[in-house]
């Protein structure tokens, strides 16, 4: 029987520290452990933080200027000008044929909604802005809800238990944890509700790439998934729709990007990049 090949590796000449040693524990009990590579220096950290910041300030600028009567092309332009100004690319833009700089996804739309001329926000919609940052090569994401005008009681009910579930997914993220215990109390809390939890769709790692591992999932079982070690960075974006879990990509969608709701019933997601450390995790996106 051929042994299964290790994914963490001691450094070459160095006694095991308290972080191998745990992190071999693990493996050794058959958990999906993650490579050495995706354990950020300090140096990485510093650069995610910064881009984080400028990220941070986009969604800011957003919030500013957001309003009924805009178009989600607007969105855009203010994202984009604000990246730009501020030294840093939109890693958005072209990524895999994706046409614009931010993902605009409003109502039913669950997330990378394309900025157009002919959406426009009127009273009541529920809209999240989804933008990732790339800065000196360091990269960092997070979306928001915004509520244009007042809606219904039944969508500000969603928004607000979306961000709960952000949060709560956060509390949960403890140094040498796994991806499961997250999802698995993002799942909980939402279930409350009768909300559905996007499963096709999952958080990330990130921070020298768009998108790397582990995948976060927001629903599942305590246990299960990547063991989540300090040094770790990833972002955490639960999407909760008011009813099914199920989604689909719009038809009309000539990219093939946009996700909409199984029953076309409204969504909500927040989303912020998580470093976590031996304390928990600090968010690099506020």
């Amino acid at each position: 029987m051929f042994k299964k090949k290790r994914r963490w590796h001691c450094l070459s000449g160095q006694e095991p520290t308290d972080l191998d040693k745990k992190v071999m524990y693990w493996e050794n009990k058959g958990k999906l452990v993650p490579t050495r590579d995706l354990i950020k220096t300090p140096e990485h950290i510093e650069g995610i933080r910064q881009s984080g910041i400028i990220n941070t300030g986009v969604l800011d600028e957003v919030g500013k200027r957001i309003h009924a009567g805009m178009n989600t092309l607007e969105i855009d332009k203010i994202c984009y000008d604000y990246c730009m100004e501020h030294g840093a690319t939109p890693a958005c833009l072209n990524y895999e044929g994706f046409p614009k700089s931010v993902c605009t996804s409003i109502n039913e739309v669950v997330c990378h909604g394309i900025p157009k001329e002919e959406d426009v926000l009127e009273e009541g919609d529920i809209v999240n802005v989804d933008f990732t940052t790339i800065y000196n090569g360091y990269f960092a994401d997070a979306s928001r809800m915004f509520i244009i005008g007042k809606t219904t009681p039944e969508k500000e009910q969603l928004v607000r238990v979306a961000k709960e579930c952000l949060e709560i997914g956060a509390e949960a993220a403890k140094p040498y944890c796994f991806v499961g215990d997250i999802g698995h109390a993002i799942q909980k809390h939402a279930d409350k509700y009768h909300y559905g939890v996007v499963r096709d769709l999952c958080g990330h790692g990130v921070g020298l790439k768009f998108h790397e591992e582990p995948e976060v999932l927001h629903f599942g079982h305590r246990g299960t998934g990547m063991l989540i070690v300090p040094g770790m960075v990833f972002t955490i974006e639960p999407m909760i729709n008011m009813g099914t879990y199920e989604v689909f990509i719009d038809a009309d969608d000539k990219y093939g990007w946009e996700v909409i709701t199984g029953d076309e019933l409204p969504s909500a997601q927040w989303e912020h990049t998580f470093l976590m450390t031996e304390h928990g995790v600090e968010i690099l996106t506020k």
